[in-house]
């Protein structure tokens, strides 16, 4: 069993060092290569983005273990950064949780994202998400933390508790996720500043925050957030925002003008696309073991 930290820096590492971490969204091998050479710390697998782009579904509880698991471990094994995954409710019961844990850690996963979201769960910035109790979402995480089988993966406990059962409930379960073993809690979608601030205050251990531009949260600075007690962001639906934004533009201007010609849309070039997906390495590859001309 390879360790998910071998090529990579250690995202338990940089979290111990008071590094505060902000991960983009990413769903695909563009989006992941891309931000890849940018200066992020970690990365974040997004199940909204994985949904979207691979199956054209909605994030409702859709995508399954093995879609998510490929996708993480394409994701995974073609960047150097950290990746962070949203594994949803673990796809089932306890033994699904397992199974999950031990998937996505096998992938080179470095933090395991997991929710008490009834199934079929639903995107944690849609209307309409229940719970399921506490002692179940507890006894999910017991068995994630028994099941990774190095001290480097991390365990992300998420409460959509906010929306259905109020601020309350939701740190009371925060801090009881804590204390079942979780490494990172991940109160989903606060509803002002003030929420967010409490959840600092309140939860005693690691703490992630969803960045959704027009979702239920407020956009709150990674700056502010480090000085609330939080220690990751997210931003899961930047990506894939700006890409279909840019996606429809350019089609639309091709639909309408009938060529691509004065295009205003930013785009690569097809040199910064070969440079992006590695075709350098392909020429250096082919004029290594270039086979001469008969009779050379």
């Amino acid at each position: 069993m390879n360790n998910p930290t071998t090529h990579r820096q250690s995202l338990r590492h940089m979290l111990e060092a008071g590094q505060f971490i902000a991960a983009p969204g990413v769903f695909d091998m563009f989006s992941a290569l891309i931000a890849d050479r940018l200066d992020f710390k970690a990365l974040y697998m997004t199940g909204y983005g994985v949904s979207a782009s691979y199956l054209g579904l909605p994030d409702a509880g859709l995508v399954t273990y093995s879609d998510m698991a490929a996708r993480a471990a394409t994701i995974a094994g073609g960047v150097q950064k950290p990746l962070i995954a949203d594994a949803d409710t673990g796809f089932g019961g306890l033994i699904n949780v397992r199974h999950t844990v031990r998937g996505y850690e096998a992938a080179g996963v470095q933090a395991i994202q997991l929710e008490d979201q009834e199934m079929p769960k639903k995107c944690g910035h849609t209307p309409g998400r229940r719970v399921i109790p506490l002692p179940d979402m507890l006894r999910k995480i017991e068995v994630a933390v028994e099941a990774r089988r190095h001290d480097s993966t991390l365990i992300i406990a998420r409460t959509d508790a906010r929306t259905s059962l109020g601020l309350e409930e939701a740190i009371a379960r925060g801090i009881a996720f804590g204390k079942a073993g979780a490494d990172i809690i991940f109160v989903e979608s606060p509803e002002s500043e003030a929420e967010f601030q409490r959840i600092g205050q309140e939860i005693p251990h690691w703490l992630l925050a969803n960045i959704v531009p027009t979702g239920r949260s407020p956009e709150v600075p990674s700056g502010t957030l480090q000085e609330w007690g939080f220690n990751i962001a997210i931003y899961p639906a930047l990506g894939m925002s700006v890409a279909t934004a840019a996606l429809a533009q350019g089609y639309q201007h091709l639909q309408e003008k009938g060529s691509t010609c004065n295009i205003t849309v930013p785009r690569y070039t097809m040199d910064q696309l070969h440079d992006l997906v590695g075709f350098p390495d392909v020429w250096a590859f082919e004029q290594r073991h270039a086979v001469g001309a008969p009779g050379e």
